[in-house]
Parts: structure tokens; C-alpha cells; sequence
């Protein structure tokens, strides 16, 4: 596939933004295209930078050869599947969608269509390239703190589904083990679901996970801390530094590497080099992030109001 590929993004709000950028400036793809219910919203977001608007789905998709999906989470299982029937691999923000058999639904018309899905659990692209995912050991446990102040975006979907399925991804990626129980306290404070969770999980192999996020937090707190038999490690996802106790070489200079400073850049590039066939897989599959899904509506479940 020497051509440039035709890329096209659904939604036109910020995150639709930033992707659509990313396909204006990446090599061997093109913005072609952005739907949006909004069409005034989609040609102010496309026509700058070369694409098209489209007002219907059906005539952006015959316009595009890959898509992103940035539209509001409720939608993204039902344009997903729209873009597998055409034919066309898909970029999905996070969360992948809001129910898991619609969008398992969606992974397995694309394995039969031999099509590409991907999902934006970017936080992966830091891990790998501060190696720790080469690490020869499992953690014994995982304390995730996720804090940002009140916004208006992603207020369709808890705060377990907008900022706390990062960690949850990163948890289900450093464990070989499933998770089996998941409990804890939440409160709505601005939205009409969670808006702070603080919930621990359980594994099958004893491994443990803590993850604490709210979004009406007063200022921005992105941690985690990794225990491991050896030692521990201190990560601030904000100031892009860790401490490290644990024996095992890491990248100290992680901050420093092109993938780091463009986490979302390198996240499209890796789906686009799978989509080309020019790597096996994109940095979040379909099955990883219906498993961050699965593990987010299970701990919803598990909340309870707290004070």
C-alpha cells in the first residue's frame, strides 16, 4: 500500500481535533475527511487542513480509507461497526465503547473482514518506552492515582470510564492474571454518574490494584506506584519522572523520546503501520480494550455511594 491512505475522523469536538491534526501531518496518510452531526463543526475542523465535511456517515466513509472515532462514547460502537461493514480499519478513542457485546461485535466483523481495530489507551506508548513491559517480573500490586479539576468534557460517561480505564488498561497489560472482585466507594458530584471511584481490584494470582481518579479534583495528580518483589516504582505521569528501587534497567530519559513527547502521534502511527501490514498489531487492540471495558463496567458495579 504505497499510496497515501485517506484518513477520516468522526467528531469534531476536541479530541476529533487533535487526530484530525495527526493525520494532517503524519507521513503516508492525508485528512480527507470529518463527519460530524454538526456540519458547520466539521467543515471549520476540516477545511484548514485539507479535508472534506461530510454531512452523512455513509458519504464520509466512502471518502476514507481508515477512521478514527472520536465522537461521544455512547456512539462508538454503532459507527464502528458502519466502518468495518464499509470495509475501512478504525482508530477508536477510549473508552473502545459503553457496552461490551456491541463492541465484541464490532472486533469480530473486523477479524472476518481482516480489518484493523485499534483503541487510544495512549499511557501504553510511555510504558514501552520506559521498558516496562520488558520487565522479567510481575508486580505484586499497583496504586493508580488519577485526579484532573472539573471540565465539560466526557461528562456522557463516569469518571471510570473517562479517566480511570487508563489505569485499568495499564493494570490488565503488567498482569498476566484476571481480575476476579473489584469494590469500592464513588460519589456524584456534577454529573449524572461517578464522578470520583476509588476502587480496589483483585486478581486470580493474588496480584492487587488500587485506582483512585476523580474529576472534580482541585488540581491535577497523575501517579502510580509499582511493588514488585524486588523493589518498587514511583511514576509521576505529569512531570514525566519515576523512581526506581526495583533492580530492573529502565529508561530514565523516556521523557526525552519522540514517542513520549507525542504519545497520541505514536499511537496513530502505530495502528496506520498495522493497517499497512507493516506491523502485526497496533499498540491497543480490540480485545485489550473490550478487556479494560469488561474490567471498568465491573467496577461500576462494585461502587458504592461514599461520603
Amino acid at each position: 500500500m504505497s499510496e497515501s491512505l485517506r484518513g477520516g475522523v468522526i467528531g469534531a469536538g476536541v479530541f476529533g481535533a487533535y487526530h484530525a491534526r495527526q493525520y494532517a501531518r503524519l507521513p503516508g496518510v492525508d485528512l480527507a475527511a470529518v463527519f460530524d452531526p454538526h456540519p458547520e463543526r466539521a467543515a471549520a475542523l476540516a477545511m484548514p487542513l485539507g479535508g472534506r465535511a461530510f454531512a452523512t456517515l455513509e458519504d464520509f466513509l466512502e471518502a476514507v480509507d481508515v477512521v478514527t472515532i472520536a465522537s461521544p462514547a455512547a456512539f462508538h460502537a454503532e459507527q464502528a461497526l458502519a466502518a468495518v461493514k464499509a470495509g475501512k480499519s478504525v482508530y477508536i478513542e477510549k473508552p473502545i465503547g459503553v457496552d461490551v457485546a456491541k463492541v465484541e461485535a464490532v472486533a469480530q466483523e473486523a477479524a472476518r473482514r481482516n480489518l484493523t481495530v485499534a483503541c487510544g489507551h495512549q499511557e501504553r506508548v510511555l510504558f514501552q518506552v520506559m521498558g516496562l513491559f520488558d520487565i522479567p517480573a510481575q508486580p505484586l500490586r499497583l496504586e493508580a492515582v488519577r485526579h484532573g479539576p472539573p471540565s465539560d468534557r466526557s461528562l456522557d460517561v463516569s469518571v471510570v470510564l473517562d479517566l480511570m480505564i487508563h489505569d485499568l488498561d495499564l493494570a490488565l497489560a503488567l498482569s498476566k492474571a484476571a481480575p476476579v472482585t473489584a469494590e469500592g466507594e464513588g460519589a456524584v458530584v456534577r454529573s449524572d454518574s461517578w464522578d470520583t471511584a476509588r476502587s480496589e481490584v483483585t486478581f486470580d494470582d493474588g496480584f492487587t490494584a488500587l485506582f483512585d481518579v476523580s474529576r472534580v479534583a482541585q488540581a491535577r495528580r497523575r501517579t502510580m506506584k509499582l511493588v514488585y518483589p524486588s523493589g518498587e516504582l514511583e511514576i509521576d505521569f505529569l512531570t514525566r519522572e519515576f523512581r526506581n528501587t526495583t533492580g530492573f534497567a529502565l529508561n530514565a530519559d523516556f521523557a526525552d523520546t519522540p514517542a513520549a513527547k507525542d504519545t497520541l502521534g505514536a499511537s496513530i502511527e502505530a495502528f496506520l503501520a498495522a493497517v499497512r501490514g507493516e506491523a502485526p498489531r497496533p499498540i491497543v487492540t480490540a480485545t485489550e480494550a473490550i478487556a479494560a471495558l469488561d474490567l471498568a463496567l465491573a467496577v461500576e458495579q462494585g461502587l458504592t455511594a461514599g461520603a
